[in-house]
């Protein structure tokens, strides 16, 4: 099942300092996927899929929070794993990535790993799934709109070119989690979303963060009002 991407960014915060920001999304035709395959924190992201060990993303997070390299990390979760053949494991830290697909995963599968992120699936109905997450992505990296939402339209381009190839499978699941480095930060809302059962998953993450976002400013722009009163 699945095809995911994860992200990692770099930007300036309102006072000037330098931060990172981490993100992962991921799409599947089976119910309940963010429960399994996406990671996320200060310290970078992670996916696991496939075969899924769930094991494989909570510890390589905690490894990463520890301090190591996203490569040794992760390769070394797949060397205690008497599994990983059947296994996909990708993430990114600050400053690395690392991909892995298992060859015994089920075609079509594959994975690639661009400067700042990492894209991988199985059960593909081709290449093109990866290629055009990838394309998307890197088609605004870094851009205005929230990682999120970019995140979001990098699934869509997967989907579009075919995703999961198991049609008699209608219910499908979608995901995203974004964090950051900025020890302060407010997080979003829609910074954390999943879609557990829906024909339309990527579809309706858009729905679902559209409407958490317009939620979040909405909140924002009722404390300010109340603020002016005082």
């Amino acid at each position: 099942m699945t095809f995911s991407i994860c992200v990692r960014e770099r930007y300036t915060d309102e006072d000037g300092d330098d931060q990172t920001r981490f993100g992962v999304a991921v799409t599947t035709r089976l119910p309940g996927v963010g429960t399994l395959c996406p990671f996320a924190s200060a310290d970078g992201a992670v996916a696991t899929q496939s075969l899924v060990n769930v094991e494989l993303g909570r510890k390589g997070i905690e490894y990463l929070g520890d301090g190591l390299a996203v490569d040794d990390a992760l390769q070394a979760l797949l060397n205690a794993d008497e599994g990983s053949a059947e296994r996909q494991l990708h993430g990114v830290d600050a400053d690395g990535t690392f991909a892995f697909s298992g060859d015994e995963c089920n075609d079509w599968y594959g994975h690639t790993e661009g400067e700042n992120y990492t894209v991988a699936g199985n059960l593909l109905t081709g290449e093109d799934v990866i290629e055009d997450t990838a394309a998307a992505y890197e088609s605004d990296a870094h851009g205005d709109a929230p990682l999120a939402e970019r995140l979001i339209d990098a699934l869509a381009a997967g989907h579009a070119a075919g995703g999961d190839k198991r049609e008699d499978l209608e219910v499908q699941s979608a995901a995203l989690i974004v964090e950051n480095t900025e020890a302060e930060a407010d997080d979003p809302y829609y910074n954390d979303l999943r879609v557990d059962a829906s024909e339309t998953p990527v579809a309706d993450l858009r729905e679902t963060y559209e409407t958490a976002k317009r939620g979040y400013e909405t909140i924002l722009e009722k404390y300010a009002e109340e603020a002016d009163d005082e």
